[in-house]
């Protein structure tokens, strides 16, 4: 799909290049013939500017200059139409046209060495979201996923959302989070999160065990990423970066589901025709703000059958408002569209979710579907 998108615009763009290079070339036709027909005292020669300063908005310097050489070509032949070319008054309007058209071309180039960037920056930034958010496997032992990232902001390929999954030799663990904040840091955290993630997923024989260490990974980060004049044991300051994650583990003999959730949305268990919510009993605090808090990591064991589907969100899906104000309703949605697969359900719930929001996001959004293959267990 996204493929389609990028091929399409390529075409559009070409026809509206043709288009507008139509109307300069017009333009300059147009304004040479009226200017060699009008009465002398009539110059419509420095309209002619206009056609190099219109190409120069949307063609390269090699099309912009030619187009202000054309224009040059114009008035010279107004001029020996009307007078003579030594005439002092087009010898100037030549002489004007000539290094208007140069400076504009000058400018097409900066715009077309600034857009070359851009593309090799947006070039990076997909290859380090491929190498930091990637994308999950179609299938992980009995289980069928799929999974959408929806960046709020034009043109960003990463944020601070973050999902993943790791394949243990007993099953699948998965975790979805919510780094709090936008921008460099973000993104820093989301990767942090995901690399120990990926690093002790297998280790961890026990799920809360796992989490504990997600912990502790979060909050080396931070003290990491404190400055010399910061106290690291500045609670406060500590506070002000956390994640709020879902981790779960999903055994291929057991037709079950453990989750420790840590400040989460509760993600949404669909079975035939019903979507509950999966709370957890006694949820934790996001990742990052354990050590101000005592206690340990409680692990809930849900009921995870075959043909049944969860969807793990963000909190960009439900806080994301219409042009009344009024909230994303994800579980109400979803309810209205039993029997889909993990890519349909995905597709469906973003195409709606961004019809709803007007097209736009106001944060960054991502959703996981798994679905329980029949098998044994």
């Amino acid at each position: 799909m996204g493929v389609r998108r990028s091929v399409h615009g390529l075409h559009g763009g070409t026809r509206r290049t043709r288009a507008s290079l139509a109307v300069a070339f017009a333009l300059i036709a147009v304004v040479t013939v009226v200017d060699v027909v009008v009465p002398p005292e009539v110059h419509l020669g420095p309209f002619l500017v206009a056609a190099p300063a219109l190409t120069a908005s949307f063609a390269g310097p090699r099309l912009t200059a030619f187009v202000g050489a054309v224009a040059v070509l114009a008035q010279a032949v107004v001029a020996l139409a009307r007078t003579t070319i030594t005439d002092l008054n087009h010898m100037y309007q030549i002489a004007a046209l000539f290094l208007i058209s140069a400076i504009v071309t000058f400018f097409a180039h900066l715009r077309e060495r600034h857009a070359a960037e851009m593309v090799q920056l947006r070039t990076v930034a997909e290859a380090a979201q491929r190498s930091v958010l990637r994308p999950l496997p179609g299938r992980s032992g009995p289980l069928r996923l799929a999974s959408v990232y929806l960046a709020a902001e034009e043109g960003a390929q990463l944020g601070g959302d973050l999902y993943a999954t790791a394949r243990t030799p007993r099953g699948t663990r998965v975790i979805i989070g919510d780094v709090r904040g936008k921008g460099l840091d973000a993104i820093s955290s989301a990767a942090g999160v995901l690399g120990a993630f990926r690093a002790l997923a297998r280790q961890e024989e026990h799920l809360p065990g796992l989490v504990a260490r997600l912990e502790s990974s979060v909050a080396a980060q931070q003290i990491d990423s404190l400055t010399e004049a910061e106290d690291p044991a500045d609670d406060q300051h500590i506070a002000e970066v956390f994640v709020t994650a879902a981790v779960l583990d999903v055994p291929d003999a057991v037709r079950e589901l453990r989750l420790v959730s840590c400040g989460h949305p509760p993600p949404l268990l669909l079975r035939a025709g019903r979507v509950d919510a999966l709370d957890a009993t006694e949820p934790a605090p996001p990742l990052g703000v354990g050590p101000l808090t005592a206690g340990g990591h409680t692990e809930d064991v849900f009921a995870f059958r075959a043909g049944d589907v969860l969807l793990l969100y963000t909190d960009g899906v439900t806080e994301a408002r219409n042009g009344s104000g009024d909230f994303y309703p994800l579980a109400e949605r979803v309810a209205s569209w039993p029997g889909m697969g993990p890519e349909p359900l995905l597709e469906r719930v973003c195409a709606d979710l961004l019809r709803h929001a007007g097209g736009r996001l106001g944060d960054d959004a991502a959703l996981v579907a798994v679905e329980r293959l029949p098998g044994p267990g």
